[in-house]
């Protein structure tokens, strides 16, 4: 545990973490098991400094395909060079049919967020380019927990096809210094991607979140959802990610129900933490 803490945390500048802060919670493997899924999960309670993980040795050494999460990586990069102005700029739609039908059409960088359209944020990555891109995802120090990741010829799919890959603690640690304006990025592109994240609002609690789906290199499907939820104007961090032996394994359903049982019964969503 020590090495864990020393190493695994040290990303995301866990400066009060200890053996005595982190609890492994093996009763969360219902959930997963209730969905027929492998997975992870953590949570980071940042006012206590307390961290409550599931399947530790995935959620700190294993490292998959960020797929759609690279979306709050992306739009920050997107916005930091210019290759696009805030969340209502519009990238044409270059009318090629990729099978989902919500996504052949002109957006906005606020609906293809939300919609999470691959083909809007590949267009954005072109434009980009890859020398910025890689000045970026450098200065993040992002995908390099085994050593640095250099873009090859698929500056518009690494984040998709297994290139890149990040651990759930490095997901964790983006959305916890992204929550604080830590992100080496303007403070405006901080706000506009956190807008964008933000999926319920209530007088007991906000709930700000990213999903992605993907594939495994075994073909397995992927699934992850990263953010925070705040009650009482104190954040909790986490992110949860599913894995399925099944390539046609729907993640939508699976990954909201998961979290939202997690949450719940950590008593969280009642305004009363």
């Amino acid at each position: 545990m020590t090495r864990w803490i020393a190493g695994a945390l040290l990303p995301l500048l866990f400066v009060a973490c200890s053996p005595n802060n982190v609890t492994v919670d093996n009763d969360l493997k219902k959930y997963f098991d209730q969905h027929k899924v492998d997975g992870t999960f953590g949570l980071f309670d940042n006012g206590q400094g307390h961290f409550s993980v599931y399947n530790l040795s995935r959620f700190t050494d294993s490292a998959y395909s960020p797929a759609s999460t690279f979306k709050i990586v992306n739009s920050l990069i997107g916005l930091e060079t210019g290759a696009v102005l805030d969340s209502s700029t519009v990238i044409t739609w270059d009318s090629v049919n990729r099978g989902r039908t919500e996504c052949n059409r002109s957006m906005s960088m606020q609906e293809a967020f939300r919609l999470s359209c691959p083909p809007w944020y590949q267009q954005m990555a072109r434009r980009i380019g890859k020398p910025a891109m890689q000045k970026w995802l450098d200065t993040l120090g992002y995908a390099q927990r085994y050593g640095k990741f250099t873009i090859g010829d698929n500056i518009d799919t690494f984040w998709l096809d297994n290139s890149a890959k990040v651990t759930a603690d490095e997901e964790l640690g983006i959305v916890k210094k992204l929550y604080f304006d830590q992100l080496p990025f303007q403070k405006r592109s901080q706000r506009i991607v956190r807008d964008m994240m933000q999926w319920e609002k209530n007088d007991k609690y906000s709930l700000y979140y990213k999903t992605g789906w993907g594939f495994t290199e075994k073909n397995h499907a992927l699934g992850w959802i990263v953010g925070w939820i705040e009650e009482n104007n104190h954040p909790y961090f986490f992110v949860l990610q599913l894995e399925s032996a099944d390539h046609n394994y729907d993640m939508k359903p699976a990954r909201i129900a998961i979290l939202k049982d997690i949450l719940k019964q950590y008593g969280f969503m009642e305004g009363k933490r």
